[in-house]
């Protein structure tokens, strides 16, 4: 495809803009796309997109009371407004608040990532099997010896079949 501008070069550049529901699509080439930078959305930020995402799950007062992050004094409301957080001390500080929203977003509230096909199969027989001993841990603190039985037996097999592969 060639540019839409000067007509000569390969497009290789390739924007979408949709505003109120219509679509517009420029293919430029390199040389097009650096001389036309303002057809590019420049107040973009992943900051201002965390920040409103922020704001909207979080548009009352009525949650939990401002406290500010021990090591860099920023609070939660500077936070919200900014997007960015202050320090690496700020995630701790602001988790209760960040944790509903962060799975909101993803559907759950822990990491999952992305499993690589060739390595998935062991990868995953692997989290099964840290799963069930925090389970059976778990089991065993509530002095639940059935459950922790079966779990044991679980995790017992997996071991023995990922051993066999």
């Amino acid at each position: 495809m060639l540019c839409n501008e000067c007509g000569k070069n390969e497009a290789n550049v390739h924007v979408t803009h949709i505003i109120n529901g219509k679509k517009t699509e420029n293919h430029l080439c390199e040389e097009c796309a650096k001389k036309n930078q303002s057809i590019f959305n420049t107040n973009f930020s992943m900051e201002n997109l965390f920040s409103a995402m922020l704001n909207s799950a979080f548009n009352t007062k009525t949650y939990l009371p401002t406290k500010g992050c021990s090591n860099c004094g920023m609070t939660y409301d500077q936070f919200r407004n900014i997007g960015k957080f202050g320090c690496s001390h700020c995630i701790d500080t602001f988790k209760q608040r960040l944790m509903p929203v962060v799975k909101s977003i993803q559907g759950y509230d822990n990491h999952k990532g992305k499993i690589p096909k060739r390595a998935g199969g062991k990868y995953r027989v692997q989290m099964e099997i840290k799963r069930l001993k925090t389970e059976l841990r778990n089991a065993v603190e509530r002095e639940e010896y059935e459950l922790a039985a079966k779990l044991r037996d679980e995790i017992h097999d997996l071991e023995r079949n990922q051993g066999g592969e």
